[in-house]
């Protein structure tokens, strides 16, 4: 087993390798045929290609020596008004010496930049247009401020398809002779919903314990509860055995060493899986969030859901007519 990072490995080198977000690549494919690109914002969730999307541009555009004509910036880091002055100026202002006449900054996680900085950024961006083109990368658009916007194509990407993932991961795993299970797929999804690079990391965490990827080895990786035993859980709970259903919750905590918070998720998802009136999961509803409330605030984890259980069970004691 190799301890290089698949998401690395596995990484598109060129628009044409990228999964998913065809309407994305059609239009970056024509900035590459044209030999001009916009000033651009790649906005979405993480883990569905924005990062990936703009190398791969870059290396379209420029060929084998792209990095020469491309720098990189995680604004997250490097998000003071002295970056957009001094790093970010002196970059953008000097001429390439290639067929393109321009070169590509790329500024990543762009929405954490301060206020500040995204000012003076908007008059170095419209200041060296003809030497330099910026590449924003958000996961939210919105926290960019409005002129910037203005100046930039939007690019909006999405979770990829549950098929597109399954799809990738088959590749990864046959690649690296990994017994990738069914239900190990479905587990993955569960946990990442689309976010491919999340996906990948979570089967190479279970492909290093050396057993199949299965459901069992994903939800121990990921911290995440089996949603199975939370779904019976719930029923036991509902069922009016509030002691066997406390202890299922412990076994869970122990088990998967899952967080309070992430658990009242879960129970929220499977909530509305139960064969159960409209109108109590409507009830339901406002009990787990008033104990998400709760967590976020710092209460107590184990008392918390130790009082949502009994509200299940009250809830269930309620609608046998009792």
């Amino acid at each position: 087993m190799s301890f290089e990072m698949w998401t690395e490995k596995y990484r598109p080198k060129s628009l044409d390798q990228m999964v998913n977000q065809k309407n994305i690549v059609e239009r970056l494919e024509s900035f590459v045929r044209s030999r001009n690109v916009p000033h651009c914002i790649f906005a979405g969730p993480p883990g569905t290609g924005k990062t990936t999307a703009a190398l791969c541009l870059a290396h379209d555009l420029y060929g084998e020596v792209y990095r020469a004509n491309l720098m990189e910036l995680n604004a997250s880091d490097e998000r003071g008004i002295n970056v957009v002055r001094q790093t970010v100026k002196t970059f953008a202002r000097v001429r390439t010496l290639g067929e393109i006449p321009f070169k590509i900054l790329i500024l990543d996680e762009a929405d954490n930049m301060t206020s500040d900085a995204q000012q003076a950024l908007r008059r170095t961006m419209e200041r060296y247009t003809e030497t330099c083109r910026f590449v924003l990368i958000a996961n939210y658009s919105g926290k960019i401020i409005e002129p910037i916007q203005s100046r930039c194509a939007p690019f909006r990407f999405t979770y990829l398809p549950r098929a597109e993932q399954d799809t990738y991961l088959r590749h990864v795993a046959d690649n690296e002779s990994v017994d990738l299970a069914a239900d190990g797929l479905d587990a993955i999804y569960d946990v990442c919903g689309g976010d491919l690079r999340r996906a990948i990391n979570s089967l190479q965490a279970a492909a290093s314990l050396g057993k199949t990827v299965s459901s069992e080895t994903v939800y121990s990786v990921a911290g995440k509860a089996n949603p199975a035993d939370v779904h019976a859980m719930i029923k036991i709970a509902m069922e009016g055995n509030f002691v066997e259903a406390r202890k299922r919750l412990r076994e869970m905590i122990t088990k998967y060493g899952v967080a309070g918070s992430d658990l009242v998720r879960q129970i929220h998802s499977e909530l509305f899986r139960l064969e159960i009136p409209e109108n109590w999961k409507i009830k339901l509803a406002d009990v787990v969030g008033e104990a998400d409330f709760r967590l976020v605030e710092g209460a107590n984890e184990e008392i918390q859901l130790s009082a949502l259980l009994a509200r299940l069970a009250e809830a269930g004691h309620a609608m046998k007519g009792g």
